[in-house]
């Protein structure tokens, strides 16, 4: 779903609240919802957690996670997720982490991304990985799209994993 206020009007309809949580992308996902008529209605909150302790004190992301796997992971990205829904009334979590620039552990562009839904007391998590090319503005303004993009196919796969 390329179009934000589509988007604004999917969650809407099911009546989803949603946080974000954003490293590379530093509010930038949260900031395009902003900028729609209606977003109150289905944009909790969004945390910017760019170090990896602002990671872990906000979101609970285990260093020992961070330290076997890397920043630029899934399975940081999914305990960002995870983190998300634990510190907000939301119910949809999307999160991302990743490089804009090339590095010494990761090609630059590689983004992974993290959405977890909480029903009740069950959680599910799903993620992937994706890698983008351009200039360090261009990856991040993708980056963002391509998480709120992803949404609408992403929350059908955890509905069946809690279904």
């Amino acid at each position: 779903m390329e179009d934000i206020g589509e988007l604004v009007a999917f969650l809407e309809a099911r009546q989803l609240k949603l946080s974000t949580a954003e490293s590379c992308t530093c509010g930038l996902m949260a900031s395009l919802l902003a900028n729609e008529p209606g977003c109150g209605q289905v944009l909790d909150c969004g945390f910017i957690v760019y170090s990896p302790q602002s990671k872990h004190r906000l979101l609970g992301v285990d260093f020992a996670t961070i330290e076997r796997f890397g920043l630029t992971s899934e399975e940081v990205a999914s305990e960002m997720a995870i983190g998300a829904l634990e510190a907000s009334r939301a119910d949809l979590a999307v999160a991302n982490t990743g490089v804009a620039d090339e590095s010494e552990e990761d090609p630059g562009g590689t983004q992974c991304y993290a959405y977890a839904l909480r029903r009740g007391e069950r959680l599910a998590v799903v993620s992937e990985t994706v890698k983008f090319d351009g200039d360090r503005v261009e990856i991040r303004k993708r980056a963002a799209h391509h998480g709120l993009a992803r949404i609408p196919e992403k929350l059908e796969a955890l509905t069946k994993k809690l279904d």
